[in-house]
């Protein structure tokens, strides 16, 4: 079916995720590709972690984690009617551990909690569904797409959308001998428009 249709679904509300999944099973019976891309950051995130709040970690977790296994659970009875699915969970470098600890790196500045944790928990979401998931053809990787200009930054990423758009289509038709459980995308400490695997 040419074309793309809106599906309402609330990463935060399993009734519409459920939906989401019944409507996919009516009209084509499988999924082939899941890109979990829903994400938030918010304001109070940009703390120091001392000054960070329960209730600003709380709603950054509901959808940047929660709702990737919710959403991913749904699914996954789909995905495995495919004959090779892909699953793509868009995370970002700033949810290594070893970027943002590393005196070198460009990020060693940041010290925010909730976003950063929220994308270093769903790098290990990542890799414990491809752990669960190797002994069969679905392959599931974490995509960093880089800083990218969009709504969610106010425009300010140094990365164009079609940039971004490229790491996850790359995740998203690999072929059979392809990787899985790795977080791969834009290298930012590498000069130009490099991508690879990055470190946990």
């Amino acid at each position: 079916m040419p074309g793309a249709r809106f599906v309402r679904l609330d990463v935060t509300d399993a009734a519409t995720v459920e939906a989401a999944a019944a409507l996919v099973e009516a009209e084509f019976g499988r999924l082939d590709v899941l890109v979990n891309n829903a994400g938030i950051v918010r304001a109070d995130g940009t703390a120091e972690p001392s000054a960070t709040t329960i209730g600003t970690l709380r709603e950054v977790f509901e959808t940047n984690v929660y709702g990737v296994v919710t959403v991913t659970n749904a699914m996954l009875p789909l995905l495995r009617r495919a004959p090779a699915a892909r699953i793509v969970n868009v995370s970002s470098e700033v949810g290594s551990i070893s970027s943002l600890t590393d005196p070198a790196s460009p990020l060693y500045a940041l010290t925010s909690v909730p976003y950063p944790a929220s994308k270093a928990a769903l790098n290990m979401i990542t890799a414990m569904y491809a752990k669960e998931l190797r002994d069969t053809a679905i392959k599931v990787n974490a995509a960093n797409p880089g800083y990218t200009a969009t709504d969610f930054n106010g425009h300010h990423g140094f990365r164009t959308p079609e940039q971004a758009a490229a790491v996850c289509a790359h995740l998203a038709t690999l072929p059979a001998d392809g990787p899985s459980g790795l977080l791969w995308g834009h290298l930012i400490s590498v000069d130009g428009d490099h991508n690879g695997v990055l470190a946990w």
